[in-house]
This record gives C-alpha cells, structure tokens and sequence, in this order.
C-alpha cells in the first residue's frame, strides 16, 4: 500500500503532468483580446422580385402591391470578424458577407464604421474588409496553428445570435478534419460555436489567432460540441493573397489523384498506405509537360511527404507559383524523382488540382469455370452496343466489366461498367490476356488500371 501511495504522489508532481496545466481562467485574456474581435452586419437590398410576391390583378389582396410590391426589402446576416491591422483590416468569412450591398463592422466600444470588401475566397470561406479610420485600432496576430495538439485549450470570442462578444472555451478535439471541400484541413474543437460566431477568432492561451471559426456539426442547428475552424496558416496565406493582389493565386500542376488503399500500397511495397495515384492528367498542363503519367503513385511534393490524396491538391495549391518543385514517385515499381514548374491555376470554378477493342479470344482451360469470369468480375468485350449501355468514355480500349460477384475481393472497388485498360501495368484487350497475367502473378495483390467515366482508377484486388 505504502509503495502504491509513493507512485502516486510522483505521478501527481511529473513535471509532464504539470507541463500544461488547466488554467486559472480566462479573464486576462478576454480583456486584451476583445477589443479587436468585432461584430459584422452585411446587408442586402432585394428588388421586389427577390422577395414576396405580387398578388395577381383583380384579386382582393391587389391594392397590397402598392404597399409591398415597390418597396425594397433589406435582408441582413451577422456574423464575427477580427482586426488584423491597426489601419482598419479585418478578417471574416466569405458567406458573411455574401452578396452584401453594405457592410458595417462594429467595435466593442459601440463604434460602427461602414467597411468595404478587399478581397474574398469563396474556396476557403475568407474574406478581408477595411474599415476607413483616422486612429490605429487594437488588433491581433495569427499564431502557428500547425504547433496546436489535441488537447489544447483554446478560446473563441465572437457574436452568436447577434448578442455581441461573448467567450467560449474548450478544447482541440481533432486535426486535419475534412468537410467535403477542395482544401479542407479543419482544427476541431469542442468550444461553443453558434450562428454569428462565423468568421470570428479562435485564440491559443499565448493570445494569438490559431484559426478562423467556420463550421459546426450538428443535427439541431445550435453547438452540440463539434465546431470546426480553419487553420492560421492556411488562412494567413489566403488573407496576404487577398490583401496583394484582390484575389488569390493558387499552384496547379493538371493532375487529379485518388486515394491509397491498404492493398495498392503492399503492391508498391510500402509498409503504410500514402500517397497519392495519379488519375488524369490534363493536356498541356505542368504534370503532362514534366512527364507525370496516369498510375504514377507521388509519394512527396517538394521534400514533404504526401500523407493522403486529400492533401495533395493543398499542397499543390500553397506552392509558390513559377516554381520548380521535385516530385517524388513510383512508376511501375521504380522509383523516379521528375522536375515539375508549378503552373497558376485558373480562378473560375477553381476546380483542381488535379488500338481498337478486340474480341474475347484465346484458349480456356474449362475447369477454370465461366469463361468470361477472372476474380469475381464478368467481362465482356467493348463493342458498340456495350458503350452505349454502359456509357462508357469514348477514349476507353480494353475489357468491359459487367458484374461483380458481391463475395469477390472486387467488389467495392471494380464496378459494372469500368474498363479493365491494363493489369500490372500491362495493356490488356482480351479476356486471355487478362487471364494470362493473373495466372503468372506471383502471389499477392493483383493491380488493375480501370478507365471508369474518363477517369483514371487504380484498385489492387487479391486472387
């Protein structure tokens, strides 16, 4: 018992357990850094066709239009925002200020001051405002937000349903969160976020702005406890842009990728899935000029490793443009490194980055089963009908897939209507050569490239 007790009270005195202890409060906090968090109200005029209908002539409600149907109606949204520059700079979100005609920016003191719009980033949800101001204004830094770990404290002040600056606290509850967007890389937390905290701060206990607070998960509309920001250094690169230049300018190398799953990276011989496979390349684009090809597994992008194919487009996108970048891959089981001249990627839609069919000839061997059946997927050769039932894209040359046994390693990965264009890298255009590489496989994942719509997929299916 003594010695149970001894254990203890050293547990209780490490160092390690004391290095970040829980804190005292946040009082001192609040008081410095809530002059520069402010409130944003965006206002748009809406004609008389944007808003309630007119009553049709000769109806008892007609005489209405006069008072309804003329008058512009003003819709508003607010939301949070921060000072970055003692001249008056303020980031928020872009769906704050949205299609606003007006926006007016108000400080805690109860100052308000009419902003205009620098620059937005629909992609990202950032926006930058400047206020006209004759005196310097209290303001905040962005901090590092790759040094904030899970189980941090953090602290977010902002304007929840318009009742003006209010402090939250919490917690980071998760990294690299992905909400469907191109470039998403969220810091989640468990701090209280509400409508009107969009665009507002969230704060380290050193005081600096470690992310802009976005998003929440939640089935009802109001904090359950999952809110999401985006992270300072992602969002610092895309404030400087919109301040230089009105806009921002991202990497692009004309290439899309898709994921790694556990069975291609054995067949590539990583011990761990990363990285990402090159699905489509884009004529004329970087990744075509510096020799990228379809199957190509990038394992680094400029000395970083590729974690996942999620963040390659990232990647590629904070990439200094006109900038020559090494690209680590593996081709065909070897490893190459290529050169590759970051291109700029055009702002509309900002989308990313990212011989003629033979019969089913050949000799089988009748206990092999069906004929047409290799690893629990039927083909069939590519005619003109089968195209035009399956849709298939009209560069595809191969073996149609047309069922997948539900029991098979296949499923979930080949689908009915993919073409099979090479196994092991191989090109196939009959069922027995199909049959040929599988039989003489070694053992192990089988690798098949599949042109699936027009788009490059690469899937390792064990026999």
């Amino acid at each position: 018992m003594r010695r149970f007790l001894v254990v203890f009270l050293v547990l209780l005195v490490s160092p390690a357990v004391l290095a970040h202890p829980a804190p005292d409060g946040f009082a001192d906090l609040a008081e410095r850094l809530s002059p520069a968090v402010v409130n944003i109200s965006a206002a748009q005029r809406l004609d008389s066709g944007d808003g309630l209908p007119e009553f049709p002539e000769g109806s008892p409600l007609e005489r209405f239009n006069d008072i309804f149907g003329d008058a512009p109606r003003i819709a508003n949204s607010l939301g949070s925002g921060f000072i970055i520059d003692p001249e008056g700079l303020v980031v928020t979100n872009n769906h704050v200020i949205d299609g606003a005609d007006e926006v007016e920016v108000a400080l805690p003191d109860g100052r308000v001051f009419a902003a205009e719009v620098v620059g937005i980033d629909p992609v990202t949800d950032l926006a930058v405002l400047r206020m006209e101001v004759n005196e310097a204004l209290p303001h905040v830094d962005f901090g590092d937000s790759d040094t904030a770990r899970v189980g941090d404290w953090v602290i977010a002040i902002g304007n929840p349903f318009g009742l003006g600056g209010t402090l939250t606290a919490g917690v980071v509850s998760a990294r690299g969160r992905d909400a469907g967007g191109q470039y998403d890389d969220y810091i989640q937390t468990d701090v209280a976020i509400n409508t009107g905290n969009s665009g507002g701060p969230l704060f380290d206990m050193a005081g600096n702005v470690i992310g802009v607070n976005t998003l929440i998960l939640s089935p009802t509309g109001a904090s359950v406890g999952i809110s999401l920001s985006i992270p300072s250094n992602l969002a610092r690169r895309v404030v400087d842009q919109l301040i230089e230049f009105g806009e921002t300018r991202r990497g692009w190398l004309g290439v899309s990728v898709h994921r790694v799953t556990p069975e291609l990276a054995e067949s590539f011989g990583l011990n761990t899935p990363y990285g990402a496979i090159v699905s489509r390349i884009e004529e004329d684009g970087p990744g075509e000029a510096a020799g990228l090809r379809q199957g190509d597994l990038i394992l680094s992008f400029d000395g970083q490793r590729v974690r996942e194919s999620r963040t390659f487009p990232r990647m590629v996108a904070e990439s200094e443009i006109g900038r020559e970048v090494q690209v680590e891959i593996i081709r065909r089981d070897r490893r190459m490194t290529l050169d590759i001249t970051v291109g700029e990627l055009e702002r509309e839609g900002d989308e990313d980055p990212a011989s003629g069919s033979g019969s089913a000839g050949g000799v089988v061997d009748p206990s092999q089963g069906n004929a047409n059946e290799v690893l629990g997927m039927t083909l069939a050769a590519l005619d003109a009908p089968s195209r035009r039932r399956y849709r298939v894209d009209p560069d595809a040359q191969g073996v149609l897939v047309t069922e997948v046994d539900a029991s098979s390693d296949a499923a979930g990965k080949i689908r009915p209507g993919d073409v099979i264009e090479e196994v092991e890298f191989t090109r196939v255009a009959t069922i027995a050569d199909i049959r040929e590489i599988v039989s003489g496989h070694s053992g192990g994942p089988i690798r098949f490239q599949v042109n699936r719509g027009g788009q490059y997929v690469l899937h390792s299916i064990r026999p």
